[in-house]
């Protein structure tokens, strides 16, 4: 960075495949609709790789269908019910995340989540996992207009944490995410142990930092405060 910068004054985190592990459970509720279908179940590691891209990534990966096709639609809502009745069967926090997060407490550093995922199920799982420290802020696709890549939940968390944007650090798992805390003026780092394609580029998502495991940015924050 060219200037100085200043001590960092929150952490917020993108929830599937940075906070939390959740393609298993993401899996189940596909598999068990494309067998309610009459279709074969799809190995878990094949939905894995899509589950960053949402429920309409996963019902085309299955089904085939886009998102304007009517059926599409209807499907993308049964997966979606057939998913909150198993929220965290299996999910967990990815390795590093619970040290992390007790790094964080340690230093005074809030952590918040900003997803794309609903909050009708992002809101529930949270609760269950019962992350120590708690999160201090849930920002999801319902409390804004625009979602990821848009900043305007990026600054809506910043604004509920009262904390500025450009002394904030994003984590995420995606291009989009990546995106999204750069267009907020924020710090961001690449979670590579996520749902990335092995195909996917990420040096070109040009973050600030890349990690292979998310207690890796220990030692990264403890250059930023």
């Amino acid at each position: 960075m060219s200037q100085k910068q200043l001590p960092i004054e929150a952490v917020l985190f993108d929830l599937d495949g940075t906070l939390l592990d959740t393609a298993h459970d993401l899996a189940l509720a596909l598999n068990r609709l494309l067998v309610r279908e009459g279709k074969s179940e799809l190995p878990p590691e094949v939905i894995r790789k899509v589950v960053s891209n949402g429920g309409n990534a996963m019902v085309s990966l299955g089904f085939g269908t886009q998102k304007d096709d009517p059926r599409h639609q209807q499907l993308y809502k049964d997966l979606l019910d057939l998913y909150l009745e198993d929220l965290a069967t299996y999910t967990c926090p990815f390795p590093g995340i619970e040290p992390l997060l007790q790094h964080l407490h340690n230093t005074d550093l809030p952590w918040g989540v900003v997803t794309n995922k609903p909050r009708v199920h992002s809101a529930p799982l949270i609760d269950l996992i019962n992350l120590h420290p708690a999160c201090a802020v849930l920002v999801c696709p319902d409390d804004v207009t625009y979602k990821k890549p848009h900043p305007e939940p990026m600054f809506l968390a910043c604004k509920t944490l009262n904390c500025d944007p450009t002394r904030t650090l994003y984590v995420g798992d995606h291009q989009r995410d990546i995106k999204a805390g750069k267009n907020a003026g924020m710090l961001t780092a690449a979670a590579l142990y996520g749902y990335i394609d092995e195909n996917e580029d990420t040096n070109s998502w040009q973050a600030d930092y890349n990690i292979q495991q998310a207690d890796e940015l220990i030692a990264i924050i403890n250059t930023l405060i």
